[in-house]
């Protein structure tokens, strides 16, 4: 009985808990942090697009972190660092890919044999994407998700607010939640 009411109250805790990398990059450098439910990423495929529908049905959450790489001195050691910080939280790489100009890097973490979380890393010159999910996303898809997101109305033109306002990138929005 007791074990039972301590799985109840801890189970809650590790369901929603995004990595504790992607957390702490999040306060650590200035950036735009959105977070996605599943009935938030269903809402963004207005055009009823079944591919979309495919693509996301296995994520219950999602949050998206994007850093301007130069405004934070985010520099290409404490991207290895990031990396390095992800498998340390028994994420594993599976995937690296070059799409449109940015370089990929997709991890997993698997907990008897099913993937439990994904993490899809992006960046280019002048900026960092991080998509931290709760849930999967076929590694073949995991470009198409990211080119998805940035291509809807609302979350691109966030993502185009928060690098640039009047020809300057805009101050920390943390925690805008999406929902």
């Amino acid at each position: 009985m007791k074990s039972l009411i301590i799985l109840m109250l801890v189970l809650p805790i590790t369901v929603l808990a995004q990595t504790k990398t992607t957390n702490d990059l999040d306060k650590k450098y200035e950036g735009l942090s959105l977070y996605f439910y599943k009935n938030t990423l269903r809402m963004l495929n207005q055009k009823d697009n079944k591919e979309f529908d495919e693509l996301i049905k296995d994520i219950e959450k999602m949050k998206l972190l994007v850093i301007d790489r130069a405004k934070s001195n985010f520099t290409d050691n404490q991207y290895k660092k990031l990396k390095e910080n992800y498998q340390s939280e028994a994420y594993e790489e599976m995937m690296t890919s070059r799409f449109n100009g940015k370089n990929f890097n997709v991890y997993i973490k698997e907990t008897n044999g099913r993937v439990k979380g994904t993490v899809i890393l992006a960046s280019d010159s002048s900026s960092l994407y991080v998509l931290d999910i709760l849930g999967r996303v076929a590694l073949n898809k995991a470009t198409a998700l990211f080119s998805n997101l940035n291509s809807s109305a609302d979350i691109g033109q966030h993502i185009k607010d928060f690098m640039m306002d009047n020809g300057k990138p805009t101050e920390k929005k943390q925690g805008v939640k999406i929902d």
